[in-house]
């Protein structure tokens, strides 16, 4: 997809926000089902992925974790944000790679120190990016990845989490 497919495709849906900002609302939906031992089945919608404990934690190391399935998911979101941007401001990409990485102190989720975090305490997020930019450009397409990435903002910002219950 260039630039001009992009914005033809995006045109009508950004029109279509303006007139009705709720339109744009949309609630995003994922669930699990306990599995076998220590395990969560999740339907990603593709396909299903058992989470299981990190091996830190006692897991087997053949199932999924949930902090590594946090930190594909900023990945993957960065990487089609930047694409996306690079897209629409025709930048001239050749290759781009993204990593995340986040530190853990798995004392906090094993109840071992009540002062250590439950949760990651750091996450870096990196580009490796191949493509003819001078610096303007790069800097314009990393404020606007960072600005448009979803997961990004979404870990950056904290948003308050509602947690119920129903026993049945």
């Amino acid at each position: 997809m260039d630039a001009a497919e992009l914005k033809e495709t995006q045109a009508p849906i950004k029109a279509k926000y303006r007139d009705d900002p709720e339109a744009a609302v949309v609630t995003l939906k994922a669930e699990g089902r306990m599995g076998q031992g220590v395990t969560c089945k999740v339907d990603t919608g593709r396909a299903l992925i058992e989470a299981g404990l990190h091996p830190a934690t006692g897991g087997s190391g053949v199932h999924a974790c949930s902090g590594d399935m946090l930190l594909e998911a900023l990945v993957a979101c960065a990487g089609v944000t930047l694409n996306a941007v690079a897209t629409a401001l025709e930048l001239p990409l050749r290759d781009a790679t993204v990593k995340a990485e986040g530190d853990l102190d798995f004392r906090g989720t094993l109840g071992v120190d009540r002062e250590a975090p439950v949760g990651f305490r750091a996450i870096r997020l990196a580009f490796d990016i191949d493509g003819d930019l001078s610096e303007e450009q790069l800097a314009t397409l990393m404020k606007l990845t960072e600005r448009y990435c979803v997961v990004y903002q979404t870990l950056k910002s904290g948003p308050p989490v509602e947690v119920t219950a129903e026993a049945g």
